[in-house]
């Protein structure tokens, strides 16, 4: 096979000590398309290291040689570890070319929830009849009463009643066939990135409306797409709500997305006297505007992002006693009352504030969200706090439904 005159390992692939065997590596998937994972040695990563798509095996022997003091690696071993590399997916092949070429994304969240339709679907209806779940959602919509969600993402171990909560309203209050998923990115250092790949889960595929990703790009311009693979194949914000729109709409609502991740707009936070808007960011407010306002359609909004994240597992020193959990809350719905009332600038100044010492990764989404809507009142329907069991972390998150005023 031609990929394997000069092998070259493929990109987004992660190299880990192995815990007390300094010789000894486990090499993992970023992308998380290959479950697989592969222990090498310090010679075999050496090898992988070099194996670029410019040398034969031949070539890659003989400049093997110094570091060996003048010793060699058979060609059978080369043999072995290649046949290793293309059964993991770890070589630059027609394999990986395919599969990143494929029209679909693959899920990337199964074990977080059921890889079999029917069991996911018991799953997904347990939430909603949880004991802090909102129970069956009610009648269908009849009209287009509600223009965006917040919902979490976090596990849905964690929270599954809690996403119950925010799709119950697009179950009872929209019509809307095309959501607009503004998710936080968490892989990609990548402002914005969006994907015209649908979604494929257990519960069949999700397509991208096209139409309005060019309108996006016509009025923000280029670059959404720099980092797409990095960026929307590992990431959950947006496959955990494309499961819970899937479930609720079934096949007889067809619907679309819009997939678009978020990066950190930590630079907005650094000085709570500062209202001024960064550029790029100015530009998808707007090109999210005109995007909405061009489109023949209702449109709902879904904002994929969970609160504040404290403890140990995050960097605070202090653990999680009562009194720090408590003033998190507090501070937790101060922010939700000022997306209640659609104050973007209520909500970003009370985290510039406190320097977004708390991490609220939802803080991107939900503030360009507020942003596109303009004049909106929103209601909390519901606030959880995680707290581990042995202290080391807490996650908060809402659900919330936002309409804009005069609708």
């Amino acid at each position: 096979m031609q990929h394997l005159e000069k092998p070259r390992v493929r990109p987004y692939l992660v190299a880990d000590q192995v815990r007390g065997e300094p010789s000894s590596f486990e090499i993992s998937d970023l992308l998380r398309l290959s479950p697989a994972v592969m222990r090498v040695t310090a010679l075999d990563l050496e090898i992988m290291k070099r194996m670029e798509g410019k040398q034969s095996i031949a070539e890659l022997q003989d400049s093997l040689k110094p570091m060996l003091g003048g010793g060699t690696v058979s060609p059978e071993y080369f043999t072995k570890l290649l046949a290793m590399l293309e059964e993991c997916l770890f070589l630059d092949s027609p394999n990986w070319q395919s599969a990143i070429s494929s029209p679909v994304r693959p899920p990337s969240c199964i074990g977080c929830y059921d890889a079999d339709p029917k069991n996911l679907t018991e799953q997904i209806e347990s939430y909603y009849l949880h004991k802090n779940g909102p129970g069956v959602p009610k009648a269908r919509a009849t009209d287009h009463r509600m223009d965006a969600v917040l919902a979490p993402h976090i596990d849905y171990a964690r929270g599954g009643w809690n996403f119950a909560h925010a799709f119950g309203q697009i179950y009872e209050n929209t019509t809307a066939s095309l959501f607009v998923i503004v998710a936080t990115s968490h892989y990609s250092p990548k402002r914005f990135t969006l994907t015209r790949k649908s979604f494929g889960t257990p519960l069949g595929e999700v397509p991208v409306d096209n139409a309005f990703c060019d309108r996006l790009e016509a009025v923000y311009g280029s670059g959404l797409y720099d980092d797409e693979l990095r960026a929307h194949f590992p990431e959950h914000s947006i496959e955990l709500e494309v499961v819970f729109l899937q479930h609720l709409l079934g096949p007889n609502r067809p619907f679309r997305i819009v997939p678009l991740l978020v990066g950190s707009m930590d630079d907005m936070l650094q000085d709570a006297a500062d209202t001024s808007v960064p550029a790029d960011v100015a530009r998808m407010v707007k090109a999210l505007r005109q995007a909405k306002e061009a489109t023949n359609e209702p449109v709902c909004f879904v904002i994929s992002g969970d609160l504040a994240h404290i403890g140990p597992k995050f960097g605070d020193k202090a653990g999680l006693p009562d009194d720090f959990l408590s003033h998190s809350q507090d501070q937790d719905l101060n922010l939700l009352a000022a997306a209640a009332t659609g104050s973007s600038q209520g909500y970003r100044q009370i985290l510039a504030t406190e320097k977004d010492a708390r991490r609220i990764c939802g803080f991107p989404p939900t503030w360009l969200t507020l942003q596109v809507l303009g004049q909106c009142t929103g209601k909390l329907l519901r606030y959880d706090q995680y707290v581990n069991p042995r202290g080391s972390e807490s996650v908060s998150f809402a659900a919330m439904a936002f309409q804009t005023r005069g609708r």
